[in-house]
């Protein structure tokens, strides 16, 4: 007994350090090559969740006989857009330390969730098509083609490099840009739009991410709402363009795009809204204890509350990790 013991806390340990160890990678590897952070996240991605994915398809439908690929497909959406939600809150928090890990992990368990649903339905989720039309899918780039294109630039060219000098303020707003369409924040421009006004929409854009960082820390418990609302819609809907595409409802990505803009999740029975209560009162406490402490923080300033505060986020974030990683 005592073997199994030691045996299940290491793994538990191990399934933590795992989901640390992936958001450092991953803030890693977005500063160091900020202007095509969305294409190394995604062949990341591809390429750390492709086979687990591939393993997770071929053994659900065996454990579940009976249960189609449309019917597990829904529920992984379901369950992801849950996890999104806690994220989503968290990623809301004035405390960087939470708030980083946070908004990657919710980026990590979207992607998770779209390898998965294309695995279900015979996709291979290690293969460059498949990286290029989850990028396609969000809207990063207008077809799959010019996903791939972009990818195996990305992929052939150097490693970035450590900078040994400050970037300039457009790189990070170019970047900044880039990732909060990468995260449903945004609706990626067209052409025309790219080539007038590029002045006027970077200050514009500056303008309004000082008004979000002010949210973050004058109205933090509104800012926190509106995060987990965000990131839990994006992953619904991104779930149904990956449901749409790879269960052959729609022919290309565009056209799962098109499909899914005009379609609302249907009602959910009882038993699920009883769930999705537990799992809201499971997680709401502590929520709400960050949010507190934000609020005093304003007035006594910086204490061991604020430390523990941010270790709670944390852990909110580690927790969600974990509970994607295992499903």
């Amino acid at each position: 007994m005592a073997v199994e013991a030691e045996s299940a806390s290491r793994a538990r340990h191990g399934r933590i350090a795992t989901a640390l160890t992936g958001s450092r990678e991953l803030a890693r590897i977005a500063y160091r090559d900020p202007e095509h952070v969305a294409e190394r996240l995604t062949l990341f991605a591809a390429q750390s969740l492709g086979e687990p994915s591939r393993a997770w398809a071929e053994a659900t439908p065996a454990a579940r006989p009976g249960v189609s690929a449309a019917e597990l497909g829904e529920e992984l959406r379901i369950q992801s857009a849950h996890i999104a939600r806690v994220d989503g809150a968290v990623a809301g928090t004035p405390f960087f330390i939470a708030l980083v890990p946070g908004y990657v992990n919710y980026l990590w368990q979207e992607a998770r969730m779209t390898l998965r649903i294309a695995a279900l339905h015979g996709r291979d989720p290690t293969a460059l098509s498949t990286a290029s039309e989850m990028l396609a899918l969000r809207g990063v780039h207008p077809t799959p083609e010019a996903a791939e294109e972009a990818l195996i630039a990305v992929r052939d060219g150097p490693p970035p490099e450590k900078p040994d000098a400050r970037r300039p303020l457009r790189t990070w707003y170019r970047s900044v840009y880039a990732i909060l369409i990468f995260g449903g924040f945004l609706s990626a421009p067209s052409k025309s739009d790219e080539n007038r006004h590029s002045r006027l929409r970077t200050g514009l854009g500056l303008t309004i991410g000082g008004v979000i960082w002010a949210t973050t820390w004058i109205l933090p418990v509104t800012f926190m709402i509106a995060m987990a609302w965000g990131c839990e819609s994006h992953t619904r809907q991104l779930g149904r363009r990956a449901l749409a595409l790879y269960g052959g409802e729609a022919a290309s990505a565009e056209a799962a795009i098109a499909i899914t803009e005009r379609r609302h999740d249907g009602g959910h029975d009882k038993r699920q809204w009883i769930r999705a209560a537990a799992l809201g009162l499971s997680v709401a406490l502590p929520i709400a204890f960050v949010a507190y402490v934000d609020h005093i923080r304003q007035s006594v300033g910086v204490n061991w509350l604020g430390g523990l505060a941010a270790l709670v986020a944390l852990s909110l974030v580690v927790a969600t990790a974990v509970l994607a990683a295992r499903r």
